[in-house]
């Protein structure tokens, strides 16, 4: 290797260790470099989107080749900054309407958002002149896989990516740069072994196999995505979540050892949002659920989702409306 080369290759590696500790003192809790290849798993998804387990989540179809191939999504770029940020807020009691620990806080999207833009910011002082694009949950970004390339972690057989230190309870967000930086190794090891209590778990038994789910049996799907009324079964399926559901992470060994409370203030949790009142949500105007839960996750199936949801769950558990 000529002398250049050697100077470039220890000039990416300090910079990635450069971005990955700004990282952390922004508030991520982990962080790792992964390079845009093509994904390994495309095949995987056009069988799961051919069998219709998408649901009616047509915008899947749509992101599909940029899924397959993230270096579509922004043709210049040359790595993508990786970083999961805990979400977990301990085992408390459940609530007569259940939902789920990462819906007790305000919109991560927009939490998370100002902090992937800090980071970038960061990194535009480290690289100078770089380019970059800030993605938490939302595009075309195959996060998962992007994280187990850059060292964060398997996906488990319930589809969530697990870190090894601090379990599943976790956003992921990405940022693309056309930074040259040293990408990390990625996490080979399947440590889920022969344990199967994820699948065992679900109420619904949406898993058609291990990391196979079929979104149209899953709770989180028909609270969240699913638009329109509950069609015939539907209903009963949500049983007592509100939104969404944790079933199979509340079971998952690596969360029952590893998951910590976060306290990260800007997660704290929402007291209207970890109990919600569902006389209010069925009797309240779209003004007022506007003004109480616009910056909530409650904003994705909006007022008339809540109000299913909420019809749903006292219907399945017989509970007056508190």
């Amino acid at each position: 290797m000529s002398d250049g080369a050697q100077h470039e290759r220890a000039a990416s590696a300090q910079n990635s260790a450069r971005v990955k500790q700004r990282a952390l003192e922004l508030g991520f809790d982990a962080v790792g470099i992964a390079p845009l290849e093509r994904n390994a798993h495309a095949a995987e998804l056009d069988r799961w989107l051919a069998a219709g387990y998408a649901g009616t989540m047509a915008y899947l179809h749509r992101q599909a080749a940029a899924r397959k191939d993230p270096g579509r999504i922004m043709p210049t770029a040359r790595a993508a900054v990786v970083t999961l940020t805990n979400y977990f807020h301990g085992w408390p009691d459940p609530a007569p309407a259940r939902v789920a620990q990462y819906a007790r806080s305000g919109d991560y999207h927009e939490v998370l958002g100002r902090r992937l833009e800090r980071l970038a910011a960061a990194l535009a002082e480290i690289v100078p002149d770089t380019a970059t694009r800030c993605y938490v949950d939302a595009g075309p970004v195959p996060e998962r896989e992007l994280a187990q390339r850059a060292g964060l972690g398997w996906t488990g057989k319930n589809m969530m990516l697990i870190h090894p230190r601090i379990g599943s309870f976790t956003f992921i967000g990405v940022v693309l740069t056309d930074a040259d930086l040293a990408p990390d190794l990625p996490f080979e090891a399947d440590r889920c072994g022969s344990c199967r209590r994820c699948l065992d778990a679900c109420p619904t038994a949406a898993f058609v196999g291990p990391r196979l789910l079929d979104a149209r049996r899953c709770i989180s799907y028909l609270t969240i995505e699913h638009r329109g009324a509950f069609r015939d079964g539907e209903r009963e399926l949500v049983g007592d979540w509100l939104f969404g559901c944790d079933e199979c992470q509340d079971v998952c060994p690596w969360n029952v050892k590893f998951a910590a409370a976060t306290a990260d203030p800007e997660l704290a949790v929402r007291p209207e949002l970890a109990a919600p009142d569902l006389a209010a949500l069925l009797a309240g105007t779209p003004e007022a659920f506007e003004r109480r839960f616009g910056d909530t996750p409650f904003e994705r199936p909006g007022v008339a989702g809540m109000r299913r949801n909420a019809a749903a769950v006292l219907a399945n558990t017989g509970a007056p409306p508190s």
